[in-house]
């Protein structure tokens, strides 16, 4: 609330940038600033801002650019964070059709201004009309969703589609019509954030604090909503009125995008919430904030990008600057990003095939030491390389370049025959990774009546991620039954000797 206060003061106040413009018109300055960049109106060509204007814009200058990026941050603001209710509501796609549905709302609403005896272009009666078709737009979708078997992505395609086509043919009479001028409706469809003056900018700035007051006054109750419907159905809130209080949020942002990007690229202002995702995982305050901060820096971006380049749109520029934060925090999104999910993968898999290496250095020793009667266990100074590799589908390539990860990290020790033996951490490592391997096998053989014969790979897809809790939980359960060793014998072996087909995994 304050913050947004702080950025009206901002807007309104005055600065460097506004002793060039008179105070009959106060785009002039901004005006005038926009236009550096060509020398004439038909001059579509893009030159590379020079220093001054770079200045200008990171400033706030120039009227003209102080109000677009205000008023473009305020409604990324409001959109980051009723769009993470959406998202998770899986109504990802009810922004887009309501912004749809609003367009025969703005012509109907200009034809009646203009039988009125008004121009027909005053904003507040456009967006009026915007809102009520919207409203029946949203009625719509949940008319369908409720009173028929038709699930809600087919409802909001039909009133996308319906009430676009009547929005096209209600603009289509619009424009033939003897009274008013109808320029500058199309804007509606794909927006002119340029311009926006102080009074959208005002108005954005009011709908940005009712909609985060609301959502922060049912934060509680939309997390439960999202989470789970039935079960906020069963504790007795009113799960209809939410929904209606949640989706009327929506409209509400989709109104007051519309100028600025537009009815075609309002489902874009979805973007940040999807991209905060991939940082937090958690349905709570986080989750939300991250998506109003990005909400707030792609339209801010954007518009300044679009300032310092006046021949691109706001709206598009706008786009492409959550686009970019998506494909950034899907790559690098410290919760679900795909480079940390491969990090995590790869350091799993390096584990495992560790893990592999120690086991079967560890049990091979253990069975040439039984077949030598009166040898101490693991007393088998190394182990020859075609005996690894006859317990493991590796290929020797595999096999000795994780045989030469575990030496360098001081588990395994290259012998001058070129066999490999256990130091003495490899060995205390190599201990614990079989005595999990086999308390899991005894624990399924036990309680999951799985035979012996087939519990090596039921254990083995299981035992690299016991933690101690249920390492100690096993421990106890088995311990009613039988004391266990330090390391549980394997129950691949009949007295000693090894069963056939226990090497298979």
């Amino acid at each position: 609330m304050l913050g947004v206060v702080l950025l009206l003061g901002l807007l309104f106040g005055t600065g460097p940038g506004m002793a060039a413009a008179s105070s009959t018109e106060p785009n002039a300055g901004g005006r005038r600033w926009f236009l550096q960049a060509s020398a004439t109106i038909t001059d579509r060509s893009l030159a590379w801002p020079t220093a001054e204007q770079w200045s200008r814009v990171l400033r706030l200058q120039d009227y003209n650019t102080r109000v677009v990026v205000l008023g473009t941050t305020l409604l990324g603001l409001a959109a980051g964070v009723v769009g993470s209710f959406t998202l998770l509501r899986k109504r990802a796609l009810m922004g887009d059709a309501l912004s749809h549905a609003m367009l025969p709302g703005i012509g109907l609403a200009f034809m009646i201004s203009v039988a009125a005896g008004g121009t027909g272009k005053s904003l507040p009666v456009l967006l009026t009309g915007a809102t009520l078709s919207g409203l029946l737009g949203l009625g719509t979708v949940l008319a369908v969703r409720h009173y028929t078997r038709l699930k809600e992505d087919t409802a909001l395609g039909i009133v996308l589609s319906v009430y676009f086509g009547a929005g096209v043919a209600v603009l289509g009479v619009v424009q033939r019509m003897g009274e008013g001028h109808s320029a500058g409706l199309e804007s509606f469809i794909y927006g002119k954030a340029a311009s926006l003056v102080a009074a959208d900018t005002a108005v954005i700035g009011l709908a940005s604090v009712l909609v985060i007051g609301v959502s922060a006054l049912l934060f509680k109750e939309f997390r439960l909503l999202c989470f789970d419907a039935s079960y906020a159905a069963t504790q007795g809130w009113p799960v209809v009125r939410l929904d209606l209080v949640m989706m009327s949020l929506v409209v509400v942002v989709t109104v007051i995008g519309l100028q600025a990007v537009g009815l075609v690229l309002i489902i874009a202002l979805i973007i940040p919430a999807a991209a905060a995702r991939f940082w937090t995982g958690a349905i709570g305050c986080a989750g939300t904030w991250i998506a109003a901060g990005m909400g707030a820096a792609s339209c801010a971006i954007g518009a300044a990008a679009s300032a310092l380049l006046p021949n691109l749109p706001s709206g598009a520029m706008i786009v492409l600057v959550s686009t970019g934060l998506f494909l950034l925090s899907l790559l690098w999104g410290r919760e679900r990003g795909v480079i940390l999910r491969w990090q995590r993968r790869r350091a799993l898999n390096r584990k495992v095939r560790r893990q592999h290496v120690l086991r079967a250095v560890y049990e091979w020793s253990e069975a040439a030491a039984a077949s030598q009667p009166g040898t101490l266990a693991l007393t088998v100074p190394s182990v020859p390389l075609p005996a690894l590799l006859a317990r493991r589908s590796w290929s020797a390539r595999e096999l000795r370049r994780e045989l030469d990860r575990a030496a360098k990290d001081g588990l395994l020790e290259w012998r001058a025959d070129h066999t490999v033996a256990l130091t003495k951490s490899g060995l205390t490592e190599a201990t614990r990774v079989v005595r999990n391997h086999r308390l899991w096998e005894v624990f399924l053989i036990t309680y999951a009546d799985i035979a012996p014969s087939h519990v090596d790979r039921d254990a083995d897809a299981i035992e690299h991620v016991l933690g101690t809790d249920l390492v100690a939980e096993l421990e106890s359960l088995l311990a009613r039954q039988t004391a266990l060793p330090a390391v549980p014998l394997s129950p691949h072996t009949i007295a000693g000797v090894p069963a056939s087909g226990s090497n298979s995994s």
